[in-house]
This record gives structure tokens, sequence and C-alpha cells, in this order.
């Protein structure tokens, strides 16, 4: 059961439903982005980052200007974590067996809804369906293909998060491990166990992580 918390902690980071996902690749406090940014990096992961970091301008944009008129949020953005770096992220806590993890995620998210949360005295999110995709790589043949659906939802108060569950829906993944990844989702769905940490998550991403991309933003931009 802790193998699969482990996997399911690190499919957190691209949560269509929480700007979270959107972590800084320099950040401390994101699993393995601190060897990302040391190593060189491939094409395609220098092509990953580039999308996330025009997402998250995308989303501090909404946050810092509360425009409700305009595009919602859509983006596809995906994330390379090497064997390396998970073993070093997980930090002996969890084994993990396999090789690298790549998950994609089609990020759809309503600007008006963004733009209350951070204006609305008290605003509740209403759940948006989003689906996470993971191919899991081990050195035993083709790669796990996992595909998770969530519905995050998400309570602020004065435009800071007080509370959230992800709201696990339906698993698809191999034979071999559907049932243990069932199980750990199926748990959070009853205790919401990651609440917090998702909830810690999007506040740092609205404040620190926003604030990092904040001179690239539309409003602020130097022409």
């Amino acid at each position: 059961m802790r193998l699969v918390v482990g996997f399911v902690a690190c499919s957190l980071l691209l949560l269509g439903g929480a700007p979270a996902t959107l972590a800084t690749d320099d950040s401390p406090e994101t699993d393995g982005a601190q060897v990302t940014s040391k190593r060189q990096m491939t094409p395609e992961e220098v092509a990953e980052k580039e999308a996330r970091e025009a997402c998250k301008i995308e989303i501090c944009d909404i946050l810092e200007t509360k425009e409700q008129q305009g595009p919602n949020v859509a983006c596809d953005i995906a994330w390379t974590w090497r064997e390396s770096e998970i073993i070093d992220a997980l930090g002996g806590r969890i084994d993990w067996p396999w090789g690298k993890l790549v998950c994609q995620s089609k990020i759809r998210l309503t600007r008006a809804a963004l733009a209350e949360a951070m204006s609305e005295p008290h605003y509740k999110t209403a759940p948006q369906a989003q689906t996470v995709r993971c191919s899991l790589h081990h050195k035993d043949g083709q790669p796990y293909i996992v595909e998770v659906e969530l519905a995050p939802k998400v309570t602020f108060e004065n435009g800071k998060a007080t509370e959230a569950q992800v709201n696990w829906g339906d698993v698809t993944a191999p034979a071999a491990i559907y049932p243990l990844l069932y199980a750990a989702t199926g748990l959070d769905n009853s205790t919401n166990a990651l609440g917090s940490e998702v909830t810690r998550q999007i506040n740092k991403f609205t404040r620190k992580d926003c604030a990092k991309v904040k001179d690239k933003l539309p409003g602020r931009r130097v022409n």
C-alpha cells in the first residue's frame, strides 16, 4: 500500500484541478525538481518545462488580475521524472522498484472560478473532472499505462485555500497494480489523507510560484 501511495503522490504534481501541478522546476518543494534543474535535460523535457511555464503564466495572470472576462485555461502538459529523481524525492521512505514515470494531463480550468477564488471572501470550487495519464516504465517489458480520473474540490477564504479534496474517480491500470491503486484512491476518498498536502501546494503556487513569474505576466511585460 505504501508503494501505491507513493505513486499517487507523484501523480498529484499533475492534478488538472489544482494549480500546484505547475510548480516551478527549481523549487525545493517539488519532487525531483532540484535534480531536474541541475542535470542535462533532453529536448522532450525542455519542451515539457516550457509548456508548464506557459500554462503557469496563464493561470497566474488570472489569479493576479482577477479578470473574469476572457478565455478559460486549456493546457496540455507533461512531466517526466527519471528513476533517480523519484528515488531521491521519496528519500527512502517508500521503495521504488520501477524506472521513470511520465505523466500527462489536459488542464481545464474555468477563468471565472479562478478569479472568484482570489476575490471572494468565501468560495468553494465546483468539481471539474480531470484525467491524469501516466506511463510507469520498468525493465521487464512495455510501460504500465495508468489513467486516473479526479474532480478536486477546494475551499478558499479571502484568497487562501483552507481545505481540499482530491475526489478520485475511475482508475484504469494493468491487473498487476490496479487493485492497489483502486484501494489507495478509495482510501483517500474516505479519509482525505492528501487534502492537507493539496491545500498547502495550492497556497504555495498562488503565492511563491506565481511571484516567480510575476514579471512575465501579460500586464507586466516590458515592450
